[in-house]
């Protein structure tokens, strides 16, 4: 069933809020329903929606997974209990490096995710609740790039045919699957979630296992953690769509103090779109490149050379996996 885009120009905030509250409410009726809050604009509207909805009957997990940014768990709890959000953090490292072991293929490391994801933790979580309902914050570009086949998004899953009763045992609702990442904005903004929330850059679900080239590994997600974290710092006041960092497979010859240094290799992203349907690298200075490859190179262990993409989308995309 193709899905009907509601545009930025055509959303009238208050409408959709009403409607997708009132939706909510009547798949769920008087049972509870869990909730799946990365932090991402999208999953923390669904949040909202869910609890304007279902109040305390809405259950609420953050899922610490080990592929997460600096602090962000801790961050998103405090934001979001602080609002009132019935929220846990259910911890999960183990099992989903456990479940990229060994993998290297994008699409096997996505669907590794998903499983761990849907099945194994969540799967138990709605089990021991009693609920028979998963929120979650699909949007259009998810939908329409998976079911082209450019990449596979882990959230993805009844448009591929997939009976999530049956494979998971219980049924996703997914409020915001008509929209894209500037309505969805501003649909946060109309509930009132904190500006740092609403206005943050895309962030996916698979964290940063999508900007890991390769086996992800806790050694290599510290890595692009750590770039990430200098990335997001220097750039956060560019006015840019997105911006990341991608630790990339190979090892590249370096040198320091005048030896030979074998090490590894960062690639920064950072775009300019207005949906992410297309998109072209911000024309940054000289000066930012500068500081972001000095400050990598120095800061992140083993990091001994730093590019920046300069590839439109299409044909790249904006994340590498």
């Amino acid at each position: 069933m193709e899905i009907k885009e509601i545009t930025l120009e055509e959303l009238d905030t208050e409408k959709f809020i009403e409607e997708k509250v009132g939706y909510i409410s009547s798949v769920v009726g008087n049972g509870y329903a869990i909730n799946a809050l990365s932090g991402g604009v999208d999953s923390a509207v669904v949040t909202m929606l869910g609890h304007s909805a279902l109040g305390d009957r809405l259950i609420t997990y953050i899922v610490e997974n080990g592929i997460m940014r600096e602090g962000e768990v801790d961050g998103v709890y405090s934001i979001f209990d602080d609002l009132g959000v019935n929220v846990k953090i259910y911890y999960a490292k183990d099992q989903f490096f456990g479940a990229l072991k060994g993998l290297e293929d994008p699409e096997e490391k996505r669907e590794a995710i998903t499983q761990t994801f849907y099945k194994d933790i969540f799967g138990k979580l709605v089990k021991e609740s009693g609920a028979k309902h998963l929120l979650q914050g699909t949007n259009l570009t998810d939908v329409r790039e998976t079911v082209a086949g450019i990449k596979r998004q882990h959230n993805v899953l009844k448009q591929l045919g997939i009976d999530t009763q049956k494979e998971y045992g219980y049924k996703v609702i997914e409020p915001l699957v008509e929209l894209r990442k500037p309505a969805i904005r501003k649909v946060g903004e109309a509930l009132k979630l904190p500006i740092e929330i609403y206005n943050k850059p895309p962030f996916p679900g698979p964290a940063l296992a999508t900007r890991i080239i390769g086996e992800v590994t806790p050694e290599r997600v510290e890595t692009v953690r750590k770039a990430t974290t200098i990335v997001e710092e220097e750039l956060t006041d560019k006015g840019a769509f997105q911006y990341l960092a991608i630790l990339h497979e190979d090892r590249v010859t370096g040198m320091r103090e005048g030896k030979r240094d074998f090490g590894q290799e960062i690639q920064i992203r950072c775009w300019d779109s207005k949906d992410a349907k297309t998109g072209r690298p911000t024309e940054l200075s000289w000066y930012t490149l500068d500081i972001m490859a000095e400050r990598i190179t120095e800061e992140v262990p083993g990091v001994v050379n730093v590019t920046y993409s300069i590839t439109k989308k299409p044909p790249s995309t904006i994340e590498a996996i």
